[in-house]
């Protein structure tokens, strides 16, 4: 505690974004909170090199693991929710073992942040990309963008025509998964609670169900 000058206890979750490929360490993606954080910013700027901190492995956080059986994915991720679809995209568009490989044939990606510099990753999912084009399409969505910035891509929310038109339809059924993840008024407009299996908002609207949205 900063202003008390005393230390405390601070827990937050993190998800790695390496793969299980990687043995004996684990990469993470963390956005610095300033002085508004106490752990990003102990992690980001005051933790020196050779220093510890403590981790612990919650079973319940291992949701879906690959391979996925499911030919298209559509992806919707916001803020600090990118983590766990970076850690699915290694996953997806790696080059794991035999056993490890998913049945997947096309991947949407729709990332929702406040401006461009709130982007998380993003020079590691644009080079994705670029080098699976036939298969992976990423796509920014911003909805406070400063000026003079010179970003052209999508702006405002992750809505129902930014779905309709990078998504496959619900129609397609068992071959179609959504994978959702980011704060919790994203999960109220657009699939309804993360604890809940219930679809609602605007997936259930477009006629996608329970089997086929995945709230991480």
């Amino acid at each position: 505690d900063r202003e008390k000058k005393e230390l405390v206890d601070v827990t937050r979750p993190y998800t790695p974004i390496s793969t299980n490929v990687q043995v004996g360490c684990f990469d993470l993606l963390i956005k610095d909170y300033g002085e508004n954080g106490w752990m990003s910013k102990y992690l980001c700027e005051e933790l020196e090199v050779g220093g510890t901190v403590e981790f612990k492995h919650i079973d319940f956080n291992v949701k879906i693991p690959a391979p996925f059986k499911h030919k298209k994915i559509g992806m919707i991720a916001g803020g600090s929710g990118i983590t766990p679809i970076i850690q699915a995209l290694h996953a997806l568009l790696g080059t794991g073992p035999d056993n490890q490989k998913s049945s997947t044939e096309s991947i949407a990606l729709l990332y929702g942040s406040r401006s461009s510099n709130d982007i998380l990753g993003g020079e590691m999912l644009s080079s994705w990309a670029k080098d699976h084009e036939s298969k992976f399409t990423y796509v920014d969505v911003i909805s406070k963008e400063l000026e003079g910035t010179g970003y052209k891509g999508e702006t405002g929310h992750i809505d129902k025509a930014k779905i309709q038109k990078y998504f496959p339809p619900a129609s397609e059924g068992e071959d179609v998964i959504i994978f959702v993840c980011g704060p919790p008024i994203m999960y109220k407009a657009l699939c309804g609670p993360r604890d809940t299996k219930e679809v609602t908002g605007v997936l259930s609207e477009l006629g996608y169900t329970s089997e086929q949205v995945f709230k991480f």
